[in-house]
């Protein structure tokens, strides 16, 4: 398998399918790569080149013990583009990987970057607190850990509802993106699953997302259940200095998996790419 060493010695794997202008895509949790290969293969058949990486913990990378915080990972992230010598690329993060990619640019800056995509993503965050009132309350993330310690198999199952919005009349979501999400969210290590909770519930990115000098894409769902579009994507807009927010009506946390959101987040990002 094609895998990146880091710095600090854990393989990270990637995929990278094309050739072109390289579009580097971050998975959410607790999903991996193969999360994004509809987008993989669509952005490679339209002459890009299409990269897309395990996070540590997640997939087919490396399990260790440690590193499972936006520091570490942007610098993860670091080091597959410096492995790969990607330049000019657009980076394309759902979720908690909005986070990554953010701060990957308050800590590394844009040399390496063209563009950005934030996809029902985190930033600028997630907890509710009395400055961001349209917050996730605590007791939600403490939920989530006690889920994953108790049983987390039949806990995915039951997160997959949610995270697709099948709980809607007339919802798009398949069984199959609800099993697609319990197969990846099971390859995520027990101890990755618990402290990545922490990591997106309590970090702030506003600082890295003021740091964005380059064109952003924003897009979300407003019904998103898994990460409220007011306390994120809407903030994460109005921070960004050349943000673009386009919002997807009905639309759930698994825009780029459900059947209809795909095909129009597929052509979104395409006419992003070229613009």
């Amino acid at each position: 398998m094609p895998v990146c060493t880091t710095r600090d010695g854990v393989e990270i794997y990637y995929k990278d399918w094309g050739s072109g202008r390289p579009v580097v895509f971050v998975h959410g949790w607790p999903l991996n790569a193969d999360a994004w290969d509809d987008q993989l293969k669509y952005v490679a058949d339209n002459g890009f080149r299409g990269i897309a990486h395990d996070r540590r913990g997640h997939g087919r990378s490396a399990q260790p013990w440690d590193g499972y915080d936006f520091d570490t990972f942007a610098d993860d992230l670091d080091d597959l583009l410096r492995t790969l010598d990607v330049r000019d690329a657009t980076l394309v993060a759902h979720s908690m990987g909005g986070g990554e990619l953010a701060r990957y640019i308050g800590r590394h800056g844009t040399e390496r970057v063209r563009s950005s995509v934030l996809l029902s993503a985190i930033p600028p965050l997630m907890l509710k607190t009395d400055d961001n009132p349209e917050g996730v309350p605590e007791q939600v993330f403490s939920d989530i850990k006690a889920g994953i310690l108790s049983e987390r198999s039949q806990f995915w199952r039951d997160t997959s509802e949610g995270f697709f919005s099948a709980n809607r009349p007339g919802t798009k979501a398949t069984q199959g993106n609800r099993d697609a999400f319990w197969f990846m969210a099971m390859h995520e290590s027990v101890e990755a699953g618990i402290r990545c909770v922490d990591a997106f519930a309590y970090t702030d990115f506003t600082d890295d997302l003021k740091k964005f000098d380059i064109p952003t894409l924003v897009v979300h769902g407003d019904d998103d259940q898994i990460v409220p579009i007011d306390a994120t994507a809407r903030k994460s807009a109005a921070l960004i200095p050349d943000a673009t927010l386009t919002v997807y009506e009905g639309g759930s946390h698994g825009i780029a998996l459900v059947p209809g959101d795909k095909e129009r987040f597929n052509k979104d990002l395409l006419a992003f790419l070229r613009s």
